[in-house]
């Protein structure tokens, strides 16, 4: 279970909660500094070293990932550990929540849920019977720059955060993440999320991400549900359905160069967008017939005991490129 969600340490709000863990961190740190120090003492007088040796042992020194002097090293401010530490401990958090998304984890049962290849929904369904955050049912989750889909990542954080600390904070516990961030929870999870995940994996990701040239389209899928009928889900359900949504609101922008009611500045903004958009279209309908459609007629099969090493250029320019992927293990 992850500590932010132990209940020694559920507060109210995310904020309380983290401050109360953060407390408890400090406390194990300083506990662990006054046990190698006293070893320290013991050894020197043992050995008559009091004139050579001091028993102090620095805090950069307690190797404890809770210890931010250890975890980033001492050449920041107080202040800027802090702050490393909190956005760190948010990051997992999201981590965690994606986790949920795909049944690795669940809120209502501890440790590895689906972690086998070729586990399924059903076989969710059936070991976290009536879970409060269910697991995505197709195993492909949108991240893209609006809410476009109703299983969209953001979307589904959004449920989990509100599930798991209620409805009344949420808010609060929103702007208290985003915060901790530095920027909008979409944003984060476009430019950020995934090397974020691959970092975490030592360029292993478990999580791959469906991604067009551009960015503009992404979907994530969990390795361990992979099916051979992945990529056909992903094109048929999410990158078609994609295009047809972008082709209704580039009509809805034409229209507005002819509507009176509004500004020469809103009508050049909608313009622009409008442009934006077109390049967007040509560039998924490359990536649809060139990569993902031959793809998905593939129906390739993936062995999990070879490794993300082996499995992942399987996909070749379908998936994000992962830098470092080829290095050895």
């Amino acid at each position: 279970m992850l500590p932010l969600l132990d209940a020694e340490y559920r507060q109210a709000t995310l904020d309380d909660t983290y401050r109360t863990l953060r407390a408890h961190w400090n406390e194990m740190t300083l506990k662990m500094q006054r046990l190698e120090e006293e070893n320290n003492r013991i050894f020197i007088e043992a050995y008559g070293l009091e004139d050579e040796l001091t028993p102090d042992v620095p805090l950069k020194e307690i190797t404890l990932t809770c210890n931010p002097y250890y975890r980033y090293g001492d050449n920041k401010s107080d202040a800027e550990l802090e702050a490393l530490l909190l956005a760190d401990t948010m990051k997992e958090f999201i981590s965690y929540a994606v986790g949920c998304m795909f049944g690795r984890y669940s809120l209502d049962k501890p440790g590895l849920i689906l972690a086998n290849q070729g586990e399924t929904y059903e076989d969710y369904c059936r070991l976290v019977p009536g879970s409060s955050f269910p697991a995505d049912e197709d195993n492909a989750i949108p991240v893209l720059d609006g809410d476009w889909f109703s299983d969209d990542i953001v979307m589904r954080f959004r449920k989990f955060l509100r599930v798991v600390f209620g409805e009344e904070k949420y808010e609060e516990n929103l702007r208290f993440i985003e915060k901790a961030l530095g920027k909008d929870l979409r944003q984060y999870f476009l430019k950020d999320f995934y090397n974020d995940h691959v970092r975490r994996y030592k360029k292993r990701p478990i999580y791959w991400m469906f991604s067009s040239p551009d960015g503009s389209f992404n979907v994530l899928i969990y390795m361990h549900r992979y099916r051979p009928d992945t990529a056909s889900i992903v094109l048929n359900e999410y990158l078609r359905e994609y295009q047809v949504k972008l082709s209704s609101y580039m009509e809805s922008l034409r229209r507005k160069e002819g509507n009176p009611d509004l500004s020469k500045g809103e009508k050049v903004k909608a313009l622009k967008e409008l442009d934006k958009l077109r390049k967007t279209q040509d560039i998924l309908a490359t990536y649809e017939r060139d990569v993902l459609f031959p793809l998905a007629n593939q129906r390739i099969e993936i062995d999990l005991d070879d490794g993300v090493k082996v499995n992942y250029p399987k996909f070749g320019t379908a998936l994000k490129k992962v830098p470092g992927l080829e290095a050895k293990e």
